[in-house]
């Protein structure tokens, strides 16, 4: 099952070291079959707010994102971006193919029924 890292960066900063992020992360996400689903670009908020950008990591499992952040070579230059930029990073299992959102409102019903 893929699994996701959505960083919500807000309060952008620009560094040096920002770039020098940018310029490494890769290495790091490649051990990992990580890639980049979104980074950064303007969004179009079409409710609510939403202050700052989103960044969308792809992983093919929960355990190789976890093992991935965990990592030395992660680890080792995270602090380039924390440093100048201010976010929140969530590691998020997906769903598979034949996810069905009316299953889930079942069950979701089911569960809410007094008994």
């Amino acid at each position: 099952m893929s699994a996701y890292g959505f960083a919500h960066l807000r309060d952008r900063r620009p560094h040096p070291e920002i770039l020098e992020y940018l310029e490494r992360i890769q290495d790091t996400l490649d051990p990992f079959a990580g890639r980049f689903v979104i980074h950064g670009p303007p969004v179009e908020v079409v409710e609510g707010e939403w202050p700052g950008s989103m960044v969308l990591l792809e992983f093919p499992t929960l355990e190789r994102a976890r093992a991935w952040y965990r990592s030395p070579a992660y680890q080792e230059i995270l602090h380039l971006r924390a440093d100048h930029i201010d976010g929140d990073l969530l590691l998020i299992e997906g769903v598979g193919p034949d996810y069905d959102p009316r299953e889930r409102a079942a069950k979701l019903r089911a569960q809410s029924r007094p008994r």
